[in-house]
């Protein structure tokens, strides 16, 4: 089980070969060309004038130099590397997640932008493979609404047209295979339409899928297998054939998801609400490893997202 005292969370050196043996079990891998094992670490020559950094690797077969950073968040980061795999543990290890200020804290790091860009970059480095395979098996659909209450005076609304106290919220669907993943979605609006093209996507044909008496009851007419209980009925779990009806598995997700977002963010935007949904997914479906099984996955993930997080135009939110 891993700890923040690892020399690798408090030595560049130290940080740089652990990420190389996580990344590179086989040999170091070019970048530019993909051959693995045929480069070789560039070392400063004594009587040679030319500075080398550490860790810089040139590859024998294209001639290209790389570091273990290329092609990876990590890439052009001003931030030590160290600091960034502590980041990646911190966020892994905590439960209901991390704040920005408190990343900052822990990390030393002066500015809570910094801390925050990071955190998403990290969540986008989290999220799924788009060809993971689909769920199967029995898979509970419920939806969530994610946000605080309105800050509008009901006065203002008007009487008579008074919008839904769940009007402004987030919408969130989450499928959830029993003893297995879960797949999250932020969508505009919770409709057997809407929901329809993400069951589509994420389950395969044939599987039986567990809801409540909501939105995701017009899944049948599409052709899919539903078993459902009636909340309003205050009936949350019956059995039937040996098999337990019930959407309980899922609602404990929301429940982690819930407690993370209203306890540790706070407020999440509604732009932003994707981001977090990746870390709490990535966090449930890996919730049977130790923290440092759990690191190292996250690490192997951070491959290949060299995509820039640019964020709109506002405020950062935590």
């Amino acid at each position: 089980m891993a700890s923040v005292f690892e020399t690798h969370y408090q030595d560049e050196d130290a940080a740089r070969q652990h990420l190389e043996a996580i990344r590179w079990p086989d040999g170091p891998v070019c970048p530019h060309c993909g051959v693995i094992g045929e480069a070789y670490k560039l070392e400063p020559k004594a009587e040679g004038k030319t500075h080398v950094r550490k860790g810089v690797y040139k590859c024998a077969a294209c001639r290209e130099q790389f570091t273990v950073t290329v092609g990876t968040i990590f890439e052009d980061s001003k931030i030590p590397l160290h600091k960034w795999l502590l980041a990646v543990h911190l966020m892994c290890s905590s439960k209901k997640g991390i704040g920005a200020h408190q990343l900052m804290r822990n990390l030393g790091i002066g500015s809570y932008r910094t801390a925050w860009f990071m955190a998403h970059r990290i969540r986008w480095a989290l999220g799924q493979e788009p060809m993971a395979s689909k769920l199967s098996g029995i898979v509970e659909v419920d939806e969530a609404y994610i946000g605080g209450k309105s800050r509008k005076p009901w006065p203002w609304r008007g009487r008579m047209g008074r919008p839904h106290p769940r009007s402004e919220k987030a919408q969130v669907v989450s499928l959830v295979e029993r003893n297995g993943e879960v797949r999250s979605h932020h969508v505009q609006r919770i409709t057997g339409e809407g929901i329809k093209p993400i069951v589509d996507e994420m389950v395969e044909r044939g599987t039986h899928l567990m809801t409540d008496s909501a939105s995701t009851s017009q899944l049948e007419k599409y052709g899919w297998k539903r078993s459902k209980v009636d909340h309003h009925k205050k009936e949350y779990a019956r059995r039937e054939d040996g098999l337990v009806i019930s959407t309980n598995t899922v609602e404990g997700y929301f429940s982690i998801l819930k407690r993370g977002i209203n306890g540790i963010y706070h407020h999440v935007g509604k732009a932003y609400l994707d981001q977090y949904l990746r870390e709490f997914d990535y966090r449930y479906n890996v919730r049977k490893m130790d923290d440092g099984d759990r690191f190292r996955l996250a690490v192997r993930k951070t491959g290949g997202k060299r995509l820039a997080f640019r964020a709109p135009k506002s405020t950062p939110q935590n």
